[in-house]
This record gives C-alpha cells, structure tokens and sequence, in this order.
C-alpha cells in the first residue's frame, strides 16, 4: 500500500478544518494579549525543539529516530489541540490563535530546524533534506488550506460552521487511521523500539508541558491561559510529522514517521489524563 495518497489528504483536510476555524480577529490577539500569545510561541518555536534535542541526547536515540522525534518538535498542534483546549477550560480563542500563529511560523522554521539537525547527524544517518521542497510542501499542503479554510469562514460563515462541525469530529479518528496504516506496516521495529522510544517520548511531551506552566509563571497568565500553554505546547502535530517523514518529496522514509505514531498514542494518553484531572478538581 502507498500511504502517500492516504497521507497527504488527511493533512490537507486537517489543515483546511484549522482555517475553517480561523476568524481575522485571531490575529489581532497578538496585540490584545501579547503575553499569553508570546508565551506559547516561545514554547513551541524555541523551547520544544530544544527539549527535543535535549531527550535525544539523554537517551542516545538511534540517529533516523532523533530526526523523527526534532520532526515531531517542529509540527505545532493542529485543530485537536483547540479541541483538548476546551475540554480543559483553557481559552479556546487563545488556543486558535497560538495553532494560527505557529502552523504558519513553523512553515519556514521547521525547514531550517531539519536542515541543520540533518547536517548535525552528519554520516550517522543517510538522509537528505531537500529544504526547499520541505518548503513548498508545507505552503501546498498546509498554508493554501488554512487559507482557503480561512476564506470559506470570512465569506460564507455558515457554511464554515457545518463543515467545521463535521471536520472536528474525524480529526482524532484520521489520525488514529493514519497511526494505524503506520503501525501494521512497521510494527515490528515499533514493538521493538518502543520501550526506548516510548519513555523519551513520554519524558519529551511531559517537559513540554511543564515548560508551558514555566512560561505561564513567568508571564504571570491566568489559569485558563495556563492551561491553554500547556495543551499547546505539549501538543504537536503527528500527522504533519507522519506526512514530512514519509513524503517522497522530501525524506521519503517511513522509520523516520514512527516517533511520530508512538508520539500519537502517547500525547493522547497524557492529554487526556491532564484533562480528566483538571475537570476531577473541578468538581
């Protein structure tokens, strides 16, 4: 089976449901809220790939591994995150804003994050980043659906709303299908990788959560906006990481996705039980 064309339309529907969401005002919290904002840029343009780099080392992952987990550090959440968002009452509006903010600055920082780790590994991985197609898949695959979703939502409103409404709800079931297709193909080594793999991931999700209530701290955020931080930060896309790896336009390489599917189930695990836990003190 050719996962490609299987890849590729669920990303693009993913991010296309994202612009869907979109308003122009969700620009415009830049300026409003510039701490809440900042806090979770930071944490997802600088403090996770730098986690990432540090779990890699700490662990001593297998080099094409260590690129798919600095992948996963470069693949902000998606729709879901906004989703995760709610259900812990964080702040949706500043959940949207933060995925519209950085799906668009990893468009150009994820390529050169990549170049440089791919040059770092050195003759330890036989992998090439042609950077430039990493770019023009990611303004192909991810910008121009964020946009025309984003036209639909400023055009015709009504409409945006039903497809979101639909889109929403199989977000989590395409990723799980993605994850799926993935696993069956590779589920030997990921049997045999997952203890390793498994406990870095997990020890990489729980820093960058706790680098979110870090920066919430330091920018003095409200408990909502917290917890909003928190989701955001330590909830990366997996089906973009899933999509770089395995295109033949850029890395071509299915092991290099299986951080990204062992991420998937982990993230989930850990979310959700972040979520329980904060509706649990609630009541």
């Amino acid at each position: 089976m050719n996962t490609i064309f299987i890849v590729l339309p669920i990303l693009t529907l993913l991010m296309f449901d994202l612009g869907l969401a979109l308003r122009p005002s969700d620009f415009r919290l830049l300026v409003e809220r510039p701490y809440a904002v900042m806090a979770g840029l930071i944490g997802q343009i600088i403090c996770l790939p730098l986690i990432a780099l540090l779990v890699g080392n700490l662990f001593h992952i297998e080099p094409i591994f260590f690129l798919g987990v600095m992948l996963i550090a470069c693949s902000p959440g998606g729709s879901s995150s906004n989703v995760f968002s709610m259900l812990a009452g964080g702040d949706v509006a500043l959940s949207v804003s933060l995925t519209a903010f950085s799906s668009i600055i990893t468009l150009f920082t994820s390529p050169l994050i990549m170049d440089a780790m791919a040059s770092y590994m050195g003759s330890a991985v036989d992998v090439h980043l042609p950077v430039g197609n990493l770019l023009v898949q990611n303004i192909v695959l991810m910008a121009v659906p964020i946009a025309v979703g984003l036209l639909v939502a400023v055009y015709k409103e009504p409409l945006a709303q039903k497809l979101h409404g639909v889109l929403k709800r199989l977000a989590f079931p395409l990723l799980i299908l993605l994850a799926s297709i993935f696993f069956i193909q590779n589920r030997e080594t990921i049997v045999d990788e997952f203890p390793k793999l498994g406990l870095s991931i997990t020890v990489l999700i729980l820093l960058s959560m706790l680098s979110g209530v870090l920066l919430s701290w330091v920018m003095r955020l409200t408990q909502k906006e917290q917890r909003t931080i928190v989701i955001e930060v330590g909830m990366q896309n997996a089906a973009q990481a899933i999509t770089i790896a395995s295109s033949p336009f850029v890395f071509n390489n299915d092991v290099m996705a299986i951080p990204a599917i062992v991420y998937a189930l982990m993230m989930n695990l850990i979310l959700l039980t972040y979520v329980g836990v904060i509706n649990y003190r609630k009541k």
